[in-house]
């Protein structure tokens, strides 16, 4: 049986008929709430204070709190001596999916700006939780297929009245802080191509700045700048060269094309900027981090060598024209997946005796880099979690030194890479605090199998990226799924960037927590995958305080004051690539609940409760099997990939995504059919796959869910003998 929490039958009732297919739902778009709040949502933020966010701690005004992007906090009311008397404040149920829930809150003068999945938008009255007005772009259900990792949004940017919110089908929306109204929104992206946007807006000099997602699905990357005002755009810098019979953007575009080789231009070239984005205001310029490479296969994307610049790089250009000025390749002709996007950190740090400059990354390849943010001079790197792939580093340029037998592409053998595709850092927000120099890492221990893949068509709504999904897909041997689970957790790492090593760490028995916030009071705050919200203390690990959450916790929290009172707030619900895709991993090692998407805000002495939870057991009651072994087999390579990136490994949904397994619809051939041949549910994400498969291609995979749902059935049982 699937655990599931419910509130009501008639809750049970439309999960069930959900099942089969994702599901989205629609709130009105600028919707007012409760009259009478006192908070006004005007964002009256100003360039001059963004600049001096640090010294306004009352605020969260950006989704690092500051340009630095530190998530740190000079607020000491919670501390660690009081933090045993912090209680719920308040909650407020969003009215969005149960996806994953990974935004930032921003918080201005009372008033908390947050983003859900499906990149909705909702004001809330920061002191009781009073819903002030709530915006829906409406992103059609099935750009949901073009969204790599889940439906999910990480932030809003405010500025002069305006709140601004990237869209999953890559839209720019500025939205009226007032009045939850549309201003302007701008198209970001070619919509014949695969883009998508996941990552919160940051702002400059009144300037908006925006990447985008899609390096597994074909896409050519860069990061644009826009006006506030208009939405007009001010420049776009592409981080992976075009066709060179069409010319070179600028010099660094052709510098990089030296780098490349074959016809990568075809194949969209990868490198999206898909979240980490820094300004630096002292310098005037803008760091961001790049992706993937498409495919991840280094011999099909360049087949004769090179580096394939800005893949897997952090780049600094001018924030003011978007011109390169430096950058830093953390992954050479990367295949493993090693996206370079995660956050950014500027900091100063005593380095033997000189203060320097710096900027941080947590990289998704275990690799922890301290760079001069001035000029990109590699200063240090240390593996912060165990690696494979690389055996050393150039001490003099950091390139590392690639393991005899990583390359997967080159020995055409599968590679169980560490970290894998998760990372051992994802984009979870990290943590640096001035007061103990340290930086908190919410870490990853997993590793993952690289198989080449040959010969399969290019398809538009999988990942075309030359990785056998089929070869790598979890065995179901007891003995060796026991040994992978067992294997795939997470720790936090307080982690020391100066001497370049761990301080402490809290480990936990499963990958994918939340991210981090730490503050003066001497506290770091994290939620986990099981559904708690804990505060450890700063300087030693220790666990101080926790909380029950009812839902998996991604998002990283943030702290802000209101009438002298301190209150601590993360979104929760959990999702994202690992939630959807990592199949039992993902089931087994998270809470489980209804995952409502919703706001907690603590304070101390609060005295509001969550409603309780009442958990039932979903059916798991698969028809009998009557296709043979070879069309299931069939299936099995059908599923994986076009079905496994949301539907999870092996048939096993991992989060909120409907696990097939319970469909009623594995019962009725004709009913599957309609959803995955005829797209009936479009609408809610799940699209139609006529283009690419047929009745009987449909047909093998109904009956591979049915093998896979009386394969569980059994281990069930066997469990509770």
């Amino acid at each position: 049986m699937r655990r599931i929490a419910i509130l009501s039958t008639s809750a049970t009732l439309a999960l069930l008929l959900a099942l089969g297919g994702c599901s989205k739902t629609d709130a009105p778009s600028g919707e007012a709430g409760k009259s009478g709040s006192a908070a006004k949502p005007t964002a009256a933020v100003s360039a001059e204070r963004l600049l001096k966010a640090d010294s306004d701690s009352a605020n969260w005004l950006t989704t690092g709190r500051t340009y630095d992007e530190q998530r740190h906090s000079p607020l000491k009311q919670i501390s660690d001596s009081t933090v045993k008397q912090l209680g719920l404040a308040w909650h407020h149920d969003l009215d969005a999916i149960n996806r994953g829930q990974q935004s930032t809150p921003i918080v201005v003068d009372g008033v908390m700006y947050v983003s859900a999945a499906w990149s909705k938008v909702f004001a809330l009255d920061a002191r009781d939780g009073t819903l002030l007005w709530a915006y829906d772009p409406k992103v059609p259900g099935e750009w949901g297929i073009n969204a790599c990792c889940d439906v999910v949004n990480r932030g809003v940017a405010v500025y002069n009245g305006k709140v601004y919110v990237g869209t999953l089908d890559g839209r720019l929306v500025a939205i009226d802080a007032a009045t939850g109204k549309p201003v302007w929104e701008t198209l970001t992206i070619d919509k014949s191509k695969r883009y998508a946007i996941s990552g919160a807006p940051r702002i400059a000099k009144g300037k908006v700045f925006i990447g985008n997602a899609g390096s597994e699905l074909g896409v050519r990357g860069y990061i644009s700048a826009y006006d506030a005002e208009t939405g007009k755009q001010l420049w776009r810098f592409y981080t992976v060269p075009g066709d060179p019979a069409a010319g070179f953007e600028n010099a660094a575009m052709e510098k990089a094309a030296k780098t490349w080789t074959g016809e990568w231009w075809k194949l969209g070239g990868g490198g999206t900027v898909w979240d980490g984005i820094t300004y630096d205001a002292e310098s005037d310029l803008l760091y961001f981090g790049t992706a993937n490479g498409t495919p991840w296969n280094y011999s099909q994307r360049s087949p004769k060598g090179g580096d394939n610049l800005y893949l897997s790089s952090i780049v600094a250009v001018k924030a003011e024209t978007g011109e390169y000025v430096w950058h830093f390749q953390t992954t050479p002709a990367d295949e493993w997946d090693y996206d370079a996007t995660n956050q950014l950190v500027l900091a100063t740090l005593k380095i033997g005796d000189q203060d320097r400059k710096v900027v941080m990354q947590a990289s998704k390849n275990g690799v922890f880099y301290v760079l001069d943010r001035a000029t990109g001079e590699f200063i240090s790197a240390k593996p912060f979690v165990t690696i494979n792939w690389a055996t050393g580093f150039d001490p003099k340029t950091g390139r590392p030194k690639e393991a005899a037998d990583a390359r997967y592409s080159k020995s055409g053998k599968t590679f169980l890479a560490i970290p894998g595709a998760a990372g051992g850092h994802s984009w979870h927000p990290m943590s640096f605090s001035p007061a103990t120099g340290l930086m908190y890492i919410p870490a990853l221990d997993m590793g993952m199998p690289f198989a080449p893949e040959n010969g399969r068509k290019s398809s538009k709504y999988t990942f075309n990226i030359g990785y056998d999904f089929a070869a790598t897909s979890m065995p179901q041997d007891p003995i060796i799924k026991k040994s992978v689970k067992e294997g795939s957790v997470g720790h936090l790492s307080a982690w020391d960037p100066v001497a370049q090593k761990e301080v402490w760490r809290v480990q936990y028995k499963e990958p994918w927590a939340g991210g981090v916030l730490s503050t003066a009071g001497n506290l770091v705050f994290q939620g986990t995958a099981m559904g708690e919200f804990v505060a450890y203390s700063a300087d030693k690990g220790a666990r101080l305080w926790a909380a029950s959450t009812q839902a998996g916790v991604v998002a990283a929290p943030i702290t802000y004051e209101i009438g002298g009172e301190q209150y601590v707030a993360v979104e929760v619900g959990y999702g994202g690539a690992l939630a959807i895709a990592a199949g039992e991993i993902a089931r087994d090692k998270h809470i489980k609940g209804n995952n409502t998407p919703r706001i907690l805000v603590y304070k101390l002495g609060g005295t509001d409760a969550l409603p309780a939870q009442v958990v039932v057991d979903l059916p798991l009651n698969p028809p009998a099997q009557t296709a043979s072994a070879e069309v299931v087999e069939k299936g099995f390579k059908i599923f994986h990939p076009y079905c496994n990136n949301c539907h999870g490994d092996a048939a096993v949904s991992g989060s909120a995504i409907p696990d097939l397994q319970h469909s009623p619809t594995l019962a009725d051939a004709a009913a599957w059919e309609s959803i995955v041949l005829g797209g009936a549910r479009k609408d809610r994400g799940m699209v139609g796959f006529a283009d690419e498969l047929n009745k009987e291609d449909v047909e093998a995979l109904r009956a591979y869910v049915i093998h896979r749902a009386h394969e569980t059935l059994a281990e069930n049982k066997a469990a509770k003998k």
